[in-house]
């Protein structure tokens, strides 16, 4: 069976940036299940599986376009340190939830001083052209429950009845 939208894929994965460090991989782990055309993986590597199969094995190259975006400098901002009063943890990689005029959006802290906290609302993998090595393990039909609640149910488990598609996290 080929990969199309609403098909279930099962496959390992290794991601690269454009210097040909590993960023993460799978094939030490379990295998990442997704539902193809759900959203769930970057545009450019949603793309490049339509139309393979069990056994394949390729690699794909993704601009940053079509992975995690461009960086936008205006996308960092220093505040005062007061206005995150009560937060505990404000080191450097910490990540916070904050509202802005598009909702709300994770920003990472990169700067502390003893006035200021510098935050990048920019996806940390943002300007950055990736290279995946992929291999296709299985592929079948997503069942109607699957394609309902919006991710995968493994072998015999049901997640428990009428949810919307935001009430769980798809398996990885």
């Amino acid at each position: 069976m080929k990969i199309t939208n609403n098909s279930v894929v099962v496959m390992h994965y290794a991601v690269s940036d454009s210097e040909g460090t590993l960023i993460d991989s799978s094939y030490d782990h379990k295998p990442m299940t997704i539902i193809q055309g759900s959203g769930y993986l970057i545009q450019g590597l949603e793309d490049a599986l339509v139309d393979h199969k069990t056994g394949d094995k390729f690699e794909v190259a993704v601009t940053a376009a079509d992975a995690y975006g461009d960086r936008h400098d205006d996308y960092v901002q220093t505040v005062p340190k007061e206005v995150l009063q009560g937060v505990e943890d404000l080191t450097v990689g910490t990540q916070l939830r904050a509202t802005t005029d598009d909702g709300e959006q994770t920003v990472i802290v990169i700067d502390v001083t003893d006035d200021e906290v510098t935050v990048d609302g920019n996806h940390p993998l943002a300007g950055i052209d990736l290279s995946f090595d992929v291999e296709i393990l299985e592929v079948r039909k997503a069942t109607e429950e699957e394609l309902a609640h919006g991710h995968i149910h493994d072998e015999g488990e049901s997640c428990g009845g009428d949810h919307d598609e935001h009430d769980h996290e798809q398996s990885k």
